[in-house]
């Protein structure tokens, strides 16, 4: 970590933590700086601002994010992504008091001003992918209760929510986020055909949404909103675009008014004013030029790729940018809006693997940067969760998007196996999604990348090994009588083959396979089957399993199938 003298635009010192350092809080007197480090048993750093000093460290929970301390500064939540839970930490005695459930793999938390509401995004949804409405929360926490009190709706298709931040006056909230357009197929990328990015606007008051606006031009895309925040005066509200290397300045006072403006509905007889695409309140999250004079688009230095840090202090806009180990400053007090660049050390290249994860982030690389690989994989090559109509197969039959994870060592890729290996699957992704023609190079990158990827531990482990249910859960699934390792096999979980396990849905082909996918990580892949209408194992095994064709299962007590999920969780 580095510590940068503002006045000066000098990094002065450096200091070593542990894991992955995925979340920094100060502390009201400035005097204690907490750092989340990232891991499957994670911990938090509090490190002395005078000297640097490491004062003590404690144990959190999976993947430890987005540190919020309550505004007397005795407890520190903790967003941990792969528990599905805020951790509350009490200071005093250096310990969890309490466990909150949230929706679904937290990663960004923002407390209100009179220490009240704590709202948590929620990077994905939790339900099935194939049904009408599909999109992802915003949790709020009453910390007086400890619980959670409401789940704020955001639109259809709303999903890999990055950052949500608070007004200074504490009247309204902000969430990052994508609209993922999956009812539509995917044969086109201009005008938000397929991927948006979105700003969604929350009345703390009223405790709900106000609207979500698009971030996105008419013929420009600006994939991948990741950074929220508001100037001291909270007339400026600034995103980060972490997949087209730009910061969006919005007039916020200017943008209120005009949303304020719009009716729910035109009754009869209204004059309508057709020079507007937003007639409605409704209109706003499909209207590509809602932020026209209200908000400026700036470009940050060739130097500097992937945006995902952001503060502002004083007139200046300080970015962090991910891939170029460098700072973006603008002043946003200038007559004319420029980003100048600052390196944090001496510029290196970067190897093969590196600039594979960069292209996967990266949306200069896609037909008018509507989208990144990221857009449909989350920025680590998962999933998010909705069903896409791509053009791999044939047009009227969505699928899930799968996870990448071990891609290039399980082919054949895709659902219905239409691409030999990952490695002919990434160069028709580069055609078919991204819609441009790249250097083979940039494919080989891509490919190294993926191969180097490789799976975190299962929340569901104990200390790194398997519980005493998932013990008795792994003799249920190697048992030839239940026949999950038939199909299931090998170190990867799969027989590289497709099959028929009755799991066919509306949109299928009666003659269709699906392939075998992998195991490992599948704790952390759902909604599960090809068309995602399995939220959980659970289901999988219960519910859409009645003919015993994915496992000899319906004998099996209720306690078995808690073991053999278990188990499955585990890998």
């Amino acid at each position: 970590m580095g510590v940068v003298e503002v006045a000066s635009r000098k990094l002065i010192h450096t200091f070593a933590v542990g894991e992955m350092p995925l979340g920094l809080a100060l502390s009201p007197d400035g005097t204690k700086l907490f750092v989340t480090c990232a891991a499957a048993e994670s911990t938090v750093w509090v490190i002395d601002t005078g000297c640097g000093d490491i004062l003590e460290k404690f144990s959190t929970g999976h993947t430890a994010v987005a540190p919020v301390l309550s505004r007397d500064g005795k407890t520190l939540y903790i967003s941990c992504r792969f528990n599905n839970c805020v951790d509350v930490i009490d200071l005093a005695a250096k310990k969890s008091v309490r466990r909150i459930q949230v929706a679904r793999e937290p990663v960004a938390a923002a407390i209100t001003p009179e220490g009240k509401y704590l709202l948590v995004a929620n990077h994905i949804h939790a339900g099935r992918s194939d049904a009408d409405v599909v999109a992802a929360k915003v949790s709020v926490i009453d910390l007086a209760a400890g619980q959670v009190c409401r789940e704020l709706e955001l639109p259809n298709g709303s999903t890999l929510l990055r950052d949500v931040r608070i007004s200074p006056d504490g009247r309204h909230a902000a969430v990052t986020h994508q609209i993922g357009r999956f009812h539509l197929p995917t044969t086109q990328l201009d005008r938000g055909w397929v991927n948006t990015s979105a700003l969604t606007l929350i009345d703390l008051a009223e405790m709900k949404p106000i609207n979500s606006v698009l971030l996105d031009n008419m013929d420009s895309g600006a994939a991948n909103p990741w950074a929220a925040a508001w100037s001291a005066d909270g007339k400026t509200i600034c995103v980060t675009h972490a997949g087209t290397h730009e910061l969006s300045v919005i007039d916020f006072p200017a943008l209120l008014a005009k949303l304020s403006k719009l009716p729910p509905k035109l009754e009869p007889g209204a004059p309508v004013d057709y020079t507007a695409a937003s007639r409605t309140t409704a209109d706003v999250p499909n209207d590509l030029s809602f932020l026209v004079g209200l908000r400026q688009r700036i470009k940050l230095c060739e130097s500097d790729r992937g945006p995902r840090g952001l503060a502002l202090i004083g007139t200046q806009a300080w970015l962090a940018n991910y891939f170029s180990d460098s700072l973006s400053v603008i002043d946003l007090a200038a007559p004319r809006l420029r980003a100048e660049s600052m390196a944090l050390g001496p510029r290196r290249e970067m190897s093969v693997v590196r600039q594979g994860e960069f292209l996967f982030n990266d949306a200069s690389i896609c037909f008018q940067g509507w989208q990144s690989c990221s857009s449909c994989h989350s920025s680590d090559v998962r999933v998010d969760g909705l069903n896409w109509d791509n053009l791999n197969d044939g047009l009227g039959n969505p699928k899930n998007a799968k996870s990448l994870l071990l891609a290039h060592q399980t082919p054949p890729s895709m659902w219905l196996s239409v691409r030999a290996d990952a490695h002919v699957a990434v160069r028709a992704g580069i055609k078919n999604s991204l819609f441009t023609v790249q250097p083979e190079a940039n494919a080989v990158a891509l490919d190294e990348y993926l191969k180097s990827l490789k799976p975190i531990p299962s929340p569901h482990l104990v200390r790194g090994k398997l519980s005493r249910a998932a013990e008795r859960g792994r003799k249920l699934f190697f048992d030839e009588k239940i026949g999950c390792g038939d199909c299931h096999k090998g170190k990867f979980y799969t027989d590289l083959k497709p099959h028929d396990v009755g799991t066919a849905g509306q949109f299928d082909h009666p003659t269709n396979r699906f392939d075998t996918p992998t195991l490992i990580e599948v704790w952390r892949s759902a909604p599960y089957l090809h068309d995602g209408q399995a939220v959980t194992l659970r289901e999988v095994i219960n519910v859409f399993n009645a003919d015993d064709n994915h496992g000899q299962t319906s004998h099996l007590a209720p306690s078995q199938i808690d073991d053999l999920v278990e188990f499955i969780l585990s890998l």
